[in-house]
């Protein structure tokens, strides 16, 4: 499908069908194309996202929106936001500033494969 015959959604198309309020972010780097992390986001993260070009996301541990990098200067510029088929998930093409996950290490996804 070409560039001209894709369909264009709304943040009222997606389906935030987890607990009834999340879609899933997963954020891969647009030149590298790592895949760096996945995190719940909800209606406001997506709003955030799309109004401010840096990906937020919602911590449901802490119960809260939070902008990715805001407190470690790790920043995910956003060039762009795809769904999927079934508008429950987003990839999020970024150019990271410094590592994704909180360990440090450039992605979440370091650990040796399980098989």
């Amino acid at each position: 499908m070409n560039e001209s015959n894709k369909l264009k959604i709304s943040i009222d198309d997606l389906y935030f069908k987890w607990s009834n309020q999340f879609v899933i972010g997963i954020a891969q780097d647009i030149d590298s194309k790592d895949v760096l992390m996945c995190a719940f986001m909800n209606r406001e993260a997506v709003e955030k996202t799309i109004e401010t070009g840096y990906a937020h996301y919602y911590s449901t541990s802490r119960n809260c929106l939070w902008k990715k990098g805001e407190s470690s200067g790790n920043l995910q510029k956003v060039i762009k936001l795809i769904p999927d088929c079934d508008n429950d998930t987003l990839l999020i093409l970024i150019k990271p500033k410094g590592p994704a996950c909180h360990t440090n290490n450039k992605t979440c996804f370091y650990k040796n494969s399980m098989v």
